[in-house]
C-alpha cells in the first residue's frame, strides 16, 4: 500500500482528510463503508479488524481472520485521538514526529488510552464538520491509513455516479 520511505507531509495528510468529506453519515453510509472494507480486506486477506462510530455510537465492527482483541484495543486508543484533535491519528503522528516528541509528552495524553499511530481518520459531514471517525487496525500504521482512505475515496466516488 504504502512504500517504507518518507512519511507523509502534513499538508498531506490534511489533504487527505479533505478529500473524504460525507455528504452525510447515517446508518447506511456506515454499513456501505464498514462492507466496503470488509469486503475488500477480506479479498486481500487482511488480519484487520474495522470499525465505524458516529460520537461515542459504534456504528459498525468487523474483525477479519488474523487479527485479534488486541486490534480492537488499538483502534479504540486511535480513534480517541481521532474524537480529540479532528484529525487522523497518524496526521496527530506526524505532528509529534514534527516535533521530536510523543502525543504523551506533547499533550500529557497517556498512551494506554491515546496512540497517535495511522489507521483512524476523522469523519467529516459537509454540512457539520467531523462527526465521527472510521478506523483500521491490523496492517503496518501508514497502511492502515492508506486503506481506510481508499475505502473513503471509493465510496464517494461511487455515489457520485
Amino acid at each position: 500500500m504504502t512504500s517504507s520511505g518518507d512519511w507523509p507531509t502534513l499538508d498531506e495528510l490534511a489533504r487527505q482528510e479533505a478529500e473524504v468529506v460525507l455528504p452525510e453519515l447515517t446508518e447506511q453510509v456506515a454499513w456501505d463503508l464498514g462492507r466496503a472494507a470488509t469486503d475488500a480486506a477480506w479479498a486481500e486477506q487482511l488480519p484487520v479488524v474495522v470499525g465505524i462510530w458516529r460520537g461515542t455510537h459504534q456504528l459498525f465492527h468487523a474483525a477479519l481472520p488474523g487479527s485479534t482483541a488486541d486490534n480492537d484495543e488499538w483502534l479504540r486508543r486511535k480513534g480517541r485521538v481521532v474524537t480529540r484533535f479532528e484529525h487522523s491519528s497518524l496526521y496527530m503522528g506526524q505532528v509529534c514526529r514534527d516535533a521530536g516528541t510523543t502525543l504523551q509528552g506533547k499533550f500529557l495524553l497517556p498512551e494506554s488510552e491515546y496512540a497517535a499511530h495511522g489507521g483512524a481518520v476523522p469523519l467529516r459531514v459537509a454540512s457539520a464538520g467531523v462527526v465521527g471517525w472510521m478506523g483500521v487496525s491490523g496492517l503496518p500504521q501508514r497502511d492502515d491509513h492508506a486503506f481506510v482512505i481508499r475505502i473513503l475515496r471509493e465510496h464517494l466516488a461511487a455515489a457520485r455516479h
